[in-house]
């Protein structure tokens, strides 16, 4: 399954309909910072469960900035239970049947990895991809991990021998790091009855990762050390509704929270807009994005701008104040404002005008995908839209597939499979998934902070990290994103944390950083070694 079937823009928005009224005691930190060797020998499973848990470690070394950082790593699983779990009757079947216990489990697969020899206590970065139902090979083997995985800029990488190499932009430097599996992608596992309910959800899936990391920190006694989140795509949805019932049910609180192609409100997907008409605000946020791809492939009509962040300032000024204006006039906008904003948008999208008033002056996404280059017979990336593909079908209304997926896909793939098994000796007679097919299975519906149940609505989580951030005044968030990324425009993240309902003040907890790549910034060299300084110094200033 390829790379652009995994981001939750798509999926979700597919599958979000519109809905009619519908503790553990820390441990020292000297003592435990550094992790105990864990058995290489597998546990014996549990006697009422299908899954035991797993740990092989090794180790490796990387140099960063210059500087060897010798490591162990640990490939292994950790069984969570969902909602309802009582582990005072775990492992007495019948028991478990009298409690109503669900008997569901998961076996979420990780990678982690802790610095040798620390001179004080380490950070411990929680990392995972998004979907919803992606492993994450992704930012394992393109961003943080110690060996990365070479592929071309903006086209197609050939096809293997791959290149692996050591990865001087690992956040290693920075803090000790777990790339987490979400429960049935990569070599995590689901099993027993009502499985799909019981972890496919929002609110499931987020408890599945709170389980595993309080898990995780009292395994390798690291509940006194400075803790993150790192999540990608839908795994910034994750990380929202996570960090709220980490802080909420858990009592942990999370130094800072780091964001990477963000999306929270899902009624401002530039995917499938035209199924949600009278909600225009996602055509306006996704404009800027048209226009710096616009600008990248020399589409835009007369001089090209010389800066690009003025210009698409200028953009974003145009889009949430005259072009919103237009189309909250719907049919009363009157002809002569009409062809004004025609004018404007063919300007900053390169799009033809007789295009844009057929279409109404609403373009979406894959729309715009489709039309900027089909006159070179060529359709633009989804992920990262500095990528062109041929044509699967010159009729088609909107764009087929994603040509930076299948550009790039292949070549993490099969890097991780070769890495996982040689490496980090794990995987042996098991099958990688780098995604599995949720949206049939996922529930959208979500129960916010302060709802007595889970709302008949499209998803949004800007309540759970509001709340987050409400609970823990001292928490920090970080937004990474791209400006050349339409499956979540950098636009839109930015907009979603500019309305936070929380206090002003709480708003100098926030920072934004944004690249000149895609969806997965980390794609584009240049962008991966900012990506890996602006993380490294979030981290250092905010663990104390």
């Amino acid at each position: 399954m390829r790379l652009h079937a995994l981001l939750l823009a798509a999926s979700v928005a597919a599958t979000v309909p519109l809905l009619a009224a519908a503790q553990d005691d820390p441990a020292p930190p000297h003592k435990t910072d550094a992790p105990a060797k864990p058995a290489d020998v597998a546990q014996k499973p549990d006697e009422a469960g299908a899954f035991h848990p797993e740990a092989v470690s090794s180790d490796g070394s990387v140099s960063i900035g210059g500087h060897k950082i010798d490591y162990q790593a640990v490939a292994g699983t950790l069984v969570v239970h969902p909602k309802g779990w009582d582990d005072a009757v775990h492992g007495d079947a019948a028991a478990q049947k009298e409690a109503h216990n669900p008997r569901a489990e998961a076996s979420m697969f990780y990678v982690a990895y802790f610095a040798k020899n620390p001179t004080g206590p380490r950070p411990v970065t929680f990392i995972y991809n998004g979907g919803p139902g992606s492993s994450t090979v992704w930012l394992h083997m393109g961003a943080f991990g110690p060996r990365r995985v070479v592929t071309a800029d903006d086209s197609h990488t050939p096809p293997a021998p791959y290149q692996l190499v050591n990865n001087d932009q690992s956040l290693l430097d920075a803090s000790d790091l777990v790339f987490i599996d979400m429960p049935g992608a990569g070599f995590s596992r689901v099993a027993g009855p009502d499985k799909e309910k019981a972890f496919w959800g929002i609110d499931a899936d987020a408890h599945a990762f709170a389980e595993f990391i309080t898990q995780f920190l009292g395994k390798y006694g690291r509940w006194n050390s400075p803790k993150y989140l790192f999540g990608e795509s839908y795994g910034t949805t994750r990380s929202a509704v996570l960090a709220w019932l980490l802080e909420s049910e858990y009592d942990v609180d999370l130094n800072g929270v780091m964001l990477l192609s963000q999306i929270l409100a899902f009624d401002l997907s530039a995917d499938r807009v035209e199924n949600n008409p009278g909600v225009d605000l996602a055509y306006e946020l996704a404009l800027p994005t048209y226009a710096a791809t616009a600008l990248y492939h020399h589409k835009l009509p007369g001089n090209p701008p010389a800066d690009l962040p003025s210009f698409l300032h200028q953009v974003e000024h145009f889009a949430l104040s005259d072009y919103a204006y237009a189309l909250a006039q719907g049919a009363l906008l009157p002809k002569a404002d009409h062809d004004a904003i025609v004018a404007k948008l063919h300007e900053y999208t390169g799009l033809p005008a007789a295009y844009i008033a057929k279409a109404n002056l609403r373009v979406d996404g894959s729309e715009f995908e489709k039309t900027l280059q089909t006159d070179d017979g060529l359709t633009t990336g989804r992920l990262d839209t500095r990528f062109s593909g041929p044509e699967m079908d010159p009729l088609s209304k909107g764009s087929e597939y994603d040509p930076q997926s299948a550009a790039l896909s292949s070549a993490y793939i099969a890097s991780f499979n070769d890495y996982a098994r040689h490496v980090l000796h794990y995987g042996d007679g098991q099958a990688f998934k780098p995604s599995i097919r949720v949206y049939r299975s996922w529930d959208s519906m979500h129960q916010p902070p302060g709802a007595n149940t889970a709302l008949p609505q499209t998803a949004n989580v800007m309540p759970d990290l509001a709340a987050a951030m409400k609970m823990n005044p001292t928490l920090h968030v970080q937004l990474n994103t791209g400006y050349y990324d339409m499956a979540t425009p950098y636009f839109e993240g930015e907009y979603e944390l500019r309305h936070l309902p929380m206090p002003a003040k709480l708003q100098d907890n926030i920072e934004i950083k944004t690249y000149q790549s895609g969806h997965m910034v980390y794609a584009h060299a240049s962008a991966l070694a900012q990506l890996h300084d602006n993380a490294a110094d979030f981290i250092k200033r905010t663990e104390k």
